[in-house]
């Protein structure tokens, strides 16, 4: 069969009328169309979508970085740049539990006071010297190095250090601590840079600013103002990184001096992601449009009841009533734009799946408890009064908290609930490091609004073992019940999870029901992110900057690869 020459098709197509003609040259156009189409959809079932190398994001801090360093890191600046370029041990990973970084594996004695990591093969710093064991000894004793003052020091003190060789060392307890391996996630220092330097000149030393670590990310560029103070720090992905080059390539970070300076930037695009900003900020932002990651933080903000300041607290029924005079909803939407949740004990919901007793005001049963404790409406001088031996005595409070925003709108709003209920209430408000100093540890107050931070691993011993009642202890409501005593000494020594988990909830039951004071919510941790940084999975926090933990694992960039070669490369 002898296919038309060019010159024949010609001919036919002249012959062919022009309605003839378009529906020919239609009919081709479907098919190619319809070829291309094929084509496609045959593509896109042979590959997948693969993350890939590239992209930059640009992140703003308030603060400026003073101590890049794991052992001396006091800040959120601190903390979030020695994320990015130190690492530890362990890292936690995005479940929340500790998982290997620089150690290969780990092995835990049967009694649990022994601690034995394996590094992996061919470490190395950001200058190209080798890690080895040699640099996580030198880290961990200089940790414990009282004239440092480090406040990691507490993780390790006690803590027998034993190099066993260049890949592997040793830890030996004096009592098991299950929450250990939390404390190998402590960032190690090069000792080739550091070992000359005494604890006066440690502090001082460049390397705080100019940092060499063995983290995901290296700083490569540092921008200052006129007077040397840090504007911009630049991080580029490092290659060598344990846990294999992170895909972003290149991080900046901006340094502003408030809220509303990191917010104005980020509106006028100097920034595109931002943290540690008020929820009222965030909410905002997030009606603007940004997309917004939460998390659950774990800390309990709560009125802690001082019965020997207030003789009338100690009333059980007069503290309850004040419980139930909180309405916790109407808080977490004024206050936290519904960036919360209602706490029902001294745990964070997260832990226990806990949910408050009361998250709406209870005022007519709160009325009863009143009545209960001994206490008199009196309607002429709208008081709660009750007879004493010697005189009548009106019931009025007061209650202390920070001058921080947050802080003090919600002491307010307390303070509004328990005037609705008949109880005269002082503000007073206090700079947070007067309140510290001159109110919280010497006990100086009436009630006390604040918060406790209790850890990815919650360690309730500190906060409300009867041991703790005096300064330095962080017993702040001077709680005493001897069996929960005993079973917070039991439970910090438990390896088991699960059993760990069956005694915090006795013990949550204990507090709550003896009402040491009125827990009211547990505040979310905020961060804007933008659309385009994908697998951005936030780990349970500890502190802000464990928002970053798994920053190697992010992307920006992304592209297709036929199935059949798709290797190393991880389907989407």
């Amino acid at each position: 069969m002898n296919l038309p020459s060019g010159h024949e098709l010609a001919l036919t197509l002249r012959s062919l009328s022009l309605r003839q003609r378009g529906l020919l040259f239609g009919l081709g156009g479907l098919l190619v169309i319809g070829l291309i189409g094929l084509l496609w959809q045959a593509d896109r079932l042979a590959s997948a979508e693969v993350a890939t190398q590239g992209g930059e994001l640009t992140e703003g801090i308030i603060g400026t970085p003073r101590f890049i360093n794991p052992l001396l890191a006091a800040s959120d600046a601190d903390r979030d740049l020695t994320a990015l370029v130190y690492s530890g041990l362990l890292r936690i990973g995005e479940n929340g539990a500790p998982e290997p970084d620089l150690a290969e594996k780990y092995e835990v004695s049967t009694d649990g006071l022994t601690y034995t990591f394996s590094l992996r093969d061919d470490l190395s710093w950001h200058d190209g010297e080798p890690l080895t064991t040699d640099d996580v000894e030198w880290t961990i004793l200089k940790a414990q190095d009282p004239l440092l003052k480090s406040p990691r020091r507490g993780a390790w003190d006690g803590v027998r250090v034993e190099k066993v060789g260049p890949r592997e060392i040793r830890f030996q307890l004096k009592q098991a601590y299950p929450q250990f391996l939390e404390n190998a996630t402590l960032g190690i220092l090069p000792k080739h840079i550091w070992s000359q330097l005494d604890a006066e000149t440690f502090a001082l030393n460049q390397f705080n600013v100019e940092p060499i670590g063995s983290g995901p990310y290296r700083v490569t560029a540092i921008k200052k103002n006129d007077l040397g103070i840090a504007e911009s720090y630049e991080l580029s992905a490092f290659r060598h990184f344990a846990l294999g080059r992170p895909k972003i390539d290149l991080l900046r970070f901006r340094f502003y001096r408030s809220e509303e300076e990191l917010v104005a930037a980020y509106r006028h695009g100097e920034i595109e992601s931002l943290s540690a900003v008020s929820a009222e900020a965030a909410a905002k932002l997030a009606a603007e449009g940004a997309r917004i990651l939460r998390a659950p933080l774990p800390r309990v903000f709560a009125v802690f009841f001082n019965q020997n300041r207030a003789p009338a607290l100690a009333s059980r029924d007069l503290r309850q009533a004040l419980n139930l005079a909180i309405n916790r909803n109407a808080l977490i939407d004024e206050v936290l734009k519904g960036y919360g949740t209602p706490a029902g004990g001294p745990l964070p919901p997260l832990f226990l799946n806990g949910k408050a007793t009361a998250t709406l005001a209870n005022l007519s049963a709160a009325r009863e408890l009143l009545e209960k404790a001994g206490w008199d409406w009196d309607e002429a001088k709208k008081s709660w009064t009750r007879e004493n031996k010697k005189s009548t005595e009106t019931l009025a409070l007061s209650i202390a908290t920070s001058d921080l925003p947050e802080l003090r709108h919600s002491a307010e709003l307390i303070k509004a609930a328990w005037e609705k209920l008949g109880i005269p209430t002082a503000l007073k408000v206090y700079e947070i490091g007067d309140l510290d100093l001159n109110v919280i540890r010497p006990r100086q107050f009436e009630t006390l609004f604040f918060g406790e931070i209790l850890g990815r691993t919650p360690d309730l011993f500190s906060f409300w073992h009867s041991q703790q009642r005096l300064d330095p202890g962080l017993n702040v409501a001077q709680y005493t019940n001897a069996e929960v005593d005993k079973l917070l000494e039991k439970t910090r020594t438990l390896a088991d999870a699960a059993a760990r988990q069956k005694n915090y909830g006795e013990i949550q039951a204990m507090i709550i029901a003896d009402q040491p004071a009125a827990f009211v919510y547990a505040p979310d941790f905020l961060y804007l992110l933008p659309e385009r940084v994908r697998h951005a999975v936030l780990p349970p926090l500890n502190t802000p900057s464990d928002r970053l933990l798994a920053i190697h694992r992010w992307y920006i960039n992304t592209d297709r690869v036929w199935k059949i070669f798709i290797n190393q490369a991880k389907p989407i």
